[in-house]
């Protein structure tokens, strides 16, 4: 249990570089903290759950949108196409963010998710404000 904790906090330093805000209040500094506490547990969370429950449905752990971005933009490979539904949908993800999933890759860590989910989040916000200005 301990390297899961480790695996968190590493997560809240390295990923959101909680370290390096430059704000000077207590009270910002907290409610910053707050959110990237939410997004480092997400990132934790869909690695473990990759790796743990792989068959379970991509549902479970990205929404419609993204799994819909993630279908238009990452075409599936060889390994995508024979994972089970949850993993082959994380693949995916950390493909966006540098997985290069090959046959002999272990599964994707929480760097690979974490970037591919900075930049799931980047093409969505672009994918709704183009739907709503452009229907």
């Amino acid at each position: 249990m301990r390297w899961k904790i480790e695996t968190f906090h590493k997560n809240l330093k390295s990923g959101c570089k909680a370290e390096e805000s430059q704000l000077r209040t207590a009270s910002r500094l907290t409610n910053l903290i707050a959110i990237f506490c939410i997004l480092a547990w997400r990132v934790f969370w869909l690695t473990e759950i990759n790796r743990s429950a792989p068959e379970a449905p991509p549902e479970v752990a990205l929404t419609a949108t993204e799994l819909t971005l993630l279908d238009e933009l990452v075409k599936d490979t060889a390994r995508t196409a024979q994972a089970p539904p949850l993993s082959r949908s994380l693949i995916k993800l950390a493909q966006l963010g540098g997985y290069l999933a090959r046959a002999n890759d272990s599964p994707p860590g929480n760097k690979v998710i974490w970037r591919g989910m900075h930049r799931i989040i980047d093409i969505e916000l672009g994918y709704r404000l183009g739907r709503r200005n452009y229907g």
